[in-house]
């Protein structure tokens, strides 16, 4: 062998042995790590589209989680950046780089330990069985047997139900591939299945939405929520378990949580009786408020009564768990844009409500019919206009009549569904509510209309 070709191995060798030294002292890549995170001043999160989680409400973003997540950027004083590659794909979005962490409110299970690391646990939950309100049959664990059980795959619901399988249980496990949890307890409350499982968070949150729910009874001991970062990214780790004693002890935890869970029935699916008696009772203290910003914008006054009565029950101090207020639950964000400085005062809400619903309304100008044109409007004020127009592009996919609202109440549940809403500008929607909302609202004007005649 030459002198020449002795030179160039020994400079190869010499080359791999300083590779491997220098990364044993610097350690693996600084990609996802909390240096680069710094670096970047951006820290993308992998989340989930649902209402637990991550979700667009009135065209602005919310979620227990998010509300953690925007909380943890601010500490490490970077700005955020959200991707939802969808359920399945989440671990893989991590491990490939997309991502720095997850944040979608994952229980820590052994399994999971070998695909990523995880924080210390924030949040303990307990896996619940979901049946409906006059389900009789299904009172411990014992009566699952011969039941179908629907869940999604790559679950610690699914993990546990695999046990009792082998501990005798003799259940029939359905999965149903990137369908959150809250579809299927939407799919229990209105009888399309029997039995779904949800961790205890998620289904006291979701019986505000679907009240003919009942949380059985548990399947599981308790478990911890956590937040996954790559494997060795042991300072970005130590970093979050920072984060979370910090607003444990400041009460930032708690307020996030009290936001989202302090009450079991926000949506109160109001009896005609009752909406009759409040009629007399609350409604001839707002009317002529009603009346005066009806007429300002040309909407029928019996229509906006209507629409308070949906949104406050004509309490001008209701406040819903998203944080809106007033007789007409406005926005901060709604109440700037509309000049109003206390959503609490009747006029000043009812003024911004009416304002913001023309807004909206005109927006529609392409809409014709007069009374479409509403539903179209009132079905933006409840989810947000781009949502609508999101269900619109779905109806001109589907072959539907975009700008009619049977239609559209059609296309809107369809958000909640990923081959649909993965494909949308504005994502994720609980595209069932503005269906509910506006049917809600035309009813009650039918009455009014009805009672003044």
């Amino acid at each position: 062998m030459s002198i020449r070709k002795h030179k160039e191995l020994l400079i190869i060798a010499l080359l791999t042995v300083f590779y491997i030294f220098f990364h044993i002292i610097t350690g693996p890549s600084s990609e996802g790590t909390l240096e680069d995170i710094k670096k970047k001043g951006k820290i993308t999160v992998i989340m989930t589209n649902n209402a637990n989680v991550y979700y667009s409400y009135r065209d602005e973003y919310m979620g227990f989680e998010y509300d953690l997540v925007k909380k943890f950027a601010e500490f490490l004083e970077v700005k955020l950046e959200v991707i939802t590659p969808g359920w399945d794909d989440m671990f893989q979005a991590l491990n490939s780089g997309k991502g720095d962490m997850i944040a979608a409110g994952l229980t820590i299970t052994k399994s999971r330990e070998k695909l990523a690391d995880f924080s210390e646990g924030y949040l303990e939950v307990q896996q619940q069985i979901i049946i409906h309100k006059r389900n009789n049959s299904i009172n411990e664990i014992k009566d699952l047997n011969g039941k179908r059980i629907h869940i999604r795959p790559q679950t610690s619901y699914e993990q546990r139900l695999m046990e009792l399988k082998k501990n005798g249980v003799d259940i029939d496990i359905v999965l149903h591939e990137n369908i959150p949890t809250e579809e299927l307890i939407r799919m229990v409350a209105e009888k399309e299945i029997e039995v779904t499982v949800a961790d205890s968070n998620i289904a006291k949150l979701n019986q505000r939405y679907y009240p003919d729910i009942e949380i059985a009874f548990p399947i599981s001991e308790p478990q911890q929520l956590g937040w996954a970062v790559k494997n060795n990214s042991d300072k970005l780790r130590k970093k979050i378990n920072e984060f979370f004693n910090k607003i444990e002890e400041n009460g930032t935890f708690s307020q996030i949580y009290e936001r989202y869970y302090r009450d079991v029935s926000i949506f109160d699916y109001v009896d005609i009786k009752r909406f009759h008696r409040r009629l007399k009772t609350r409604l001839p203290r707002y009317k002529d408020i009603i009346k005066k910003a009806a007429e300002k914008h040309g909407f029928d006054w019996r229509l906006i009564a209507a629409m308070v009565y949906q949104e406050s029950h004509f309490n001008p101090y209701a406040r819903s768990h998203t944080g809106v207020r007033g007789l007409m639950q406005v926005t901060q964000r709604t109440a700037r844009e509309m000049g109003i400085s206390n959503r609490m005062k009747p006029e000043q809400s009812v003024k911004a409500g009416v304002a913001y619903l023309a807004k909206i309304y005109n927006r529609f100008d392409d809409i014709k019919d007069p009374e479409t044109r509403i539903m179209f409007a009132l079905a933006s004020y409840n989810v947000g206009y781009g949502h609508v127009r999101d269900a619109q592009d779905i109806c001109k996919q589907k072959g539907w009549n975009p700008k009619k609202w049977s239609s559209l109440k059609r296309a809107l549940p369809l958000l909640r569904e990923r081959k649909y809403y993965k494909n949308t500008t504005y994502g994720y929607a609980r595209g069932t509510e503005p269906v509910r909302y506006v049917n809600r609202i035309m009813t009650y004007y039918d009455i009014i209309k009805q009672k003044a005649l």
